[in-house]
């Protein structure tokens, strides 16, 4: 057995410990099962032990090794699968693909982050924090985070790589409201014309918000969930949407935002509420530009194919790191496809090549000469 062969034997084991401990984001008590596990393989592999983060009930994991973050490796352990998936999709690797839920998204990514720091010869300066509610948005892990990137010269993102091994270079920021509509409600009947129906002004509404999206820049705006009404003989006296947000640039996150916070009612006697607002900020090409032509030359050095890159529609906590300023470098983990899906799968011959580049990426960084240190 090769060395690359043995240590892509022990990263595959490793991500099947993981896959086997379920931990759905919404199941507070499993992500801590999860939590539990991810610090003990850890502990094995890096031989330190993880500070243990528990906000609002979710379970966070960060090993730190020196006195400040030169690198910052982000990952999560939830996923969106619920307890039970694995005795109808269990943890299987067949033909060259690794199957199991969370597998893809993002278990092998956390596994490649772990074995890659174990494989430095000085990790000074490195830290990896391991969220367990990036599935929700990260509601109670995005100031940890930004709080553990703040001053990093390199924030590299074990989400999956897009199609093709593709690293992803651009990530839309999102944005997430809910437009609320107060009517007055009256007999549908008897006396509609004292009512103020809310539906439609919420119908109103909708067609401006949709209208918002600009495809040339590729800013979506997009109405869902609605709810309205209460019984079929009523005039509805409140109603309400939530809007998707994205887009590719902070200057449309920002006029998105504007735009939505200035909606004004088409019927008298109507009044709107808009909640919510920026969730995620943009992760623009500048700040991946850098590291991406720098992972291409330790890519050919190390004889592994060509790096592609692409720009995806999906947020990550990358988005995160960017929004503070940090040089960021996403979908460094596994290779597949299926993410969220029944047909989730990693392809495991991209597993150790991708690690060594990772290994590779880190050491680079952290032996560069920096400005003030």
């Amino acid at each position: 057995m090769t060395p690359d062969t043995a240590r892509l034997a022990d990263i595959v084991a490793t991500i099947h410990t993981l896959v086997e401990c379920e931990s759905p984001s919404d199941d507070h008590a499993a992500v801590a099962a999860s939590a539990n596990l991810v610090a003990e393989v850890g502990e094995s592999l890096l031989g330190v032990a993880p500070e243990r983060i528990v906000l609002d009930g979710v379970n966070h994991l960060r090993w730190s090794f020196g006195a400040t973050t030169r690198v910052l490796l982000v990952a999560h352990h939830d996923t969106v699968w619920p307890l039970g998936t694995l005795e109808r999709l269990p943890f299987a690797v067949s033909g060259g693909v690794l199957t199991g839920p969370g597998s893809f998204d993002m278990k092998t990514g956390l596994a490649m982050a772990m074995h890659a720091i174990a494989a430095l010869e000085d990790r000074d300066g490195v830290t990896l924090i391991v969220t367990g509610d990036e599935e929700l948005g990260s509601p109670t892990s995005r100031g940890l985070i930004e709080e553990s990137a703040r001053g990093a010269r390199a924030a590299f993102v074990l989400e999956a790589a897009a199609d093709g091994g593709a690293l992803k270079l651009e990530r839309k920021g999102v944005s997430l409201y809910e437009l609320v509509v107060h009517g007055r409600a009256a007999h549908a009947g008897l006396e509609p014309e004292k009512g103020v129906n809310a539906s439609v002004e919420l119908a109103h509404q909708l067609l401006a918000i949709a209208a918002l999206g600009n495809a040339e820049l590729g800013t979506t705006v997009t109405p869902t969930a609605a709810i309205s009404g209460t019984t079929s003989n009523t005039v509805p006296a409140r109603a309400s949407c939530k809007v998707d947000g994205r887009a590719r640039s902070g200057a449309e996150q920002r006029r998105v935002d504007e735009a939505m916070r200035a909606l004004t009612p088409v019927l008298p006697g109507a009044e709107l509420a808009v909640i919510g607002g920026v969730n995620r900020p943009v992760l623009e090409l500048e700040s991946s530009a850098d590291l991406f032509a720098r992972a291409q030359t330790i890519a050919t050095h190390l004889g592994l194919a060509a790096l592609t890159g692409v720009a995806v529609g999906g947020a990550s906590d990358g988005n995160f790191t960017a929004g503070i300023g940090v040089p960021t470098l996403d979908g460094l983990g596994a290779v597949g496809g299926g993410a969220h899906a029944d047909t989730e799968h990693v392809l495991v011959e991209e597993i150790e090549p991708r690690t060594r580049l990772l290994g590779a990426l880190m050491a680079d960084v952290l032996t560069e000469s920096g400005a003030g240190e």
